[in-house]
């Protein structure tokens, strides 16, 4: 997409996100749209979730709809390729409840009850380590 059509994109982009949910509701997804914006090789479109191939297609539709001189410059829609990572130190490697090594699934126990983790969604296994083999903290 040209840097021209994507910056007349990115002015109209907060009614752009309110039509993207409305077409999400219209199929029954669970998707919301958050906002819309402009990076080097085309716009991105950040939702609550992990788009699913049907709400990709939505998105891509309503995309090309909105440009409908240039939707022939659209590309494909795709999930970003690239990962993320949270790093968190400071929990003690030894578990008080059965005094072994914590495991991955009293990680995902804190996580899934504490507020700050509400919005993020596990994509791999938890990678748990010991600082060092004198400490008694670990690194997830």
């Amino acid at each position: 997409m040209s840097n021209n059509i994507t910056k007349e994109f990115i002015k109209k982009s907060n009614s752009y996100v309110a039509n993207i949910n409305h077409a999400f509701k219209a199929i029954k997804s669970s998707m919301l749209a958050d906002f819309i914006c402009a990076e080097n090789k085309g716009i991105v479109v950040t939702t609550n979730n992990v788009a699913s191939g049907l709400d990709l297609q939505e998105i891509e539709k309503y995309v090309k709809n909105s440009l409908s001189t240039d939707a022939d410059k659209v590309l494909l829609a795709r999930l970003p390729q690239s990962k993320y990572y949270l790093k968190i130190v400071g929990i003690p490697y030894i578990s008080e409840k059965t005094n072994s090594h914590i495991a991955s699934d009293e990680i995902e126990d804190v996580l899934k009850n504490n507020y700050i983790f509400n919005n993020i969604v596990l994509t791999s296994k938890l990678c748990i380590i010991k600082v060092s083999p004198k400490s008694d903290m670990a690194i997830i």
